[in-house]
């Protein structure tokens, strides 16, 4: 059964909402709940929905969202509630920070459960649980490294990706290599960045700086992984220049309807164009990791500098 009192303490929604969603499994299927948005909510409001009678009986669960506000409006009735919570509801109190010192803290660890919720500090590590434990897939120590560089610290996203690689790779066994990560969970953006790229080998600047303002607009993290999705796109750039007719079907696997054009935009470019790229985005890697101007603008300086030369 669910203790009366619960504190989701750390800036990860979706570990909140993953241990939420434990508790509330674990409450009776004609359990009650009830949301309150901490920021406006009233505590007589909260503890009324505590005390009373679910209306059509059994437990309730009564949420707390952006709870800081609210534990700071109303810290000492709080500290009371919990003193003598009530017996047939379960609070929930979400939280971006609770320090153990604080007598809140206290209070709740004893009639309940403080649970941390803030981001894993290797995502490597989580990724590898995450996917045995959730999705039944074995990731490998290089596909879970590819994942992060490709997708971020996002754990939302990344366990969407986590599932899909699982049907992906169900032929296999469930287990998941760097190639897997790259075909199946990059290709998505990958193609969004080569519309971007296959604007810059074909000459047009105008376009290429288009595609890749859209792109800041649709996910802002989007600048600092853009040397990855650069560098992939380089790969394959210079996969095609090197004429090695064994490689080219899983490039024509992965462009799919797209692999001529692709082709003809990577011909166009030539041995100098690419050369050129690969300086190019050594300085735009080595200026991001250095501190040397905003990620987003030295992305940008490498679009117009390789539109410019060509």
């Amino acid at each position: 059964m669910p203790k009366p009192v619960y504190a989701l303490v750390g800036s990860d929604t979706f570990l909140q909402l993953e241990r939420l969603a434990a508790l509330a499994r674990e409450l009776p299927a004609d359990a009650q709940r009830s949301d309150f948005d901490g920021e406006t909510a009233q505590l007589a409001d909260v503890l009324d929905e505590l005390r009373s009678f679910a209306m059509f009986g059994g437990d309730k669960l009564v949420v707390v969202r952006d709870a800081d506000a609210f534990l700071t409006r109303f810290r000492e009735q709080l500290e009371d509630y919990v003193a003598a919570p009530s017996s047939s509801a379960t609070l929930v109190l979400r939280l971006t920070s609770l320090p153990a010192n604080q007598r809140i803290h206290k209070a709740i660890a004893k009639v309940g459960e403080v649970v941390n919720c803030a981001p894993p500090k290797d995502l490597a590590r989580w990724l590898a649980d995450r996917g045995k434990a959730a999705h039944k897939i074995a990731l490998n120590p290089d596909a879970a490294r590819a994942l992060v560089d490709l997708i971020g610290d996002d754990l939302g996203r990344l366990d969407n990706e986590l599932a899909k690689l699982a049907l992906q790779c169900d032929d296999k066994g469930g287990r998941v290599d760097a190639d897997a990560v790259t075909c199946n969970v990059a290709f998505q953006r990958e193609r969004e960045m080569w519309d971007l790229t296959n604007a810059l080998a074909a000459g047009q600047p105008d376009e290429a700086l288009r595609r890749w303002r859209q792109l800041l607009q649709l996910d802002p993290s989007t600048e600092f992984r853009a040397v990855t999705w650069l560098s992939l796109w380089l790969k394959d750039v210079g996969i095609v220049l090197g004429n090695d007719p064994a490689a080219f079907g899983k490039l024509r696997w992965k462009y799919k309807e797209a692999f001529d054009t692709f082709v003809r935009s990577t011909r166009a470019l030539g041995q100098e164009g690419f050369g050129r790229a690969v300086d190019l985005l050594a300085e735009v890697d080595r200026q991001s990791k250095s501190g040397v101007g905003d990620a987003a603008e030295n992305v940008e300086r490498f679009i117009l500098t390789l539109a410019a030369e060509r």
